[in-house]
């Protein structure tokens, strides 16, 4: 089974050596860090630590998420997905493998809430934003989860069947909803968090938190509706 890991970074110079540092190259062993638009040396220092640097300009998580996923190897079996902040451990990446290769999982959601979050790391925002946009999939999709956390792994099998689309901050969820829409086998596994390095680009913000939070409801409502409006 082979693993390969999309990191998109934006300004992240100060954490994504720790991040590339704390993969297992064992299980992980091809990485593609995108840049989505840094003025600083995240590419450099990427490049530096061993990854396979992509630029993607046009911002957002999801633009730079396709980005990655694009730049893979055909033989890529899973695919790893985790922030650049250093916010994710990344060394409990095989945590979320297991179930893959337990043949039991198609996507695996690394759960922060399931696990031990260091004081302060998940905002209040984050932490009831998350419950909230839980609640409403429990509701309009019978399917439970306890997070929408960016530390994720998926079969690439899974990933091209579901076809992701969005380009900034809904691409979590959007991945969460297609996958309970296609049938897939989703599973969560405790993560730990800590406090990222510097501040947050969405929830660091009023206006990210904003536009965050609607972009997430209106990705819920939009599937929805559409799985409503099927014959």
């Amino acid at each position: 089974m082979k693993v390969c890991a999309v990191i998109p970074a934006l300004d992240e110079e100060g954490s994504i050596g720790l991040v590339l540092r704390d993969l297992p190259r064992d299980l992980v062993p091809q990485v593609v860090v995108v840049d989505n638009g840094s003025r600083d040396a995240t590419a450099a220092r990427a490049a530096e630590a061993g990854a396979i640097v992509v630029s993607e300009p046009r911002r957002g998580y999801g633009s730079a998420c396709l980005a990655g996923i694009a730049r893979l190897p055909r033989d890529c079996d899973v695919v790893v997905f985790l922030d650049a902040d250093h916010s994710d451990h990344p060394e409990e990446v095989g945590s979320l493998l297991e179930p893959i290769r337990r043949g039991e999982a198609d996507l695996v959601i690394g759960s922060r809430i399931l696990g031990r979050a260091e004081p302060g790391a998940l905002l209040p925002q984050s932490r009831y934003g998350n419950a909230f946009a839980c609640l409403l999939i429990r509701l309009l999709f019978r399917r439970r989860f306890t997070d929408l956390g960016p530390f994720r792994a998926i079969t690439r099998q899974a990933l091209d069947r579901i076809g992701m689309a969005d380009r900034n901050f809904g691409w979590t969820v959007e991945m969460q909803v297609k996958a309970v829409q296609h049938g897939l086998r989703v599973a969560e596994v405790p993560v730990s968090y800590r406090r990222r390095r510097g501040a947050s680009k969405i929830t660091g913000t009023v206006s990210g938190t904003l536009k965050a939070g609607a972009k997430i409801l209106w990705t819920i409502a939009r599937y929805a509706v559409r799985r409503s409006a099927r014959p």
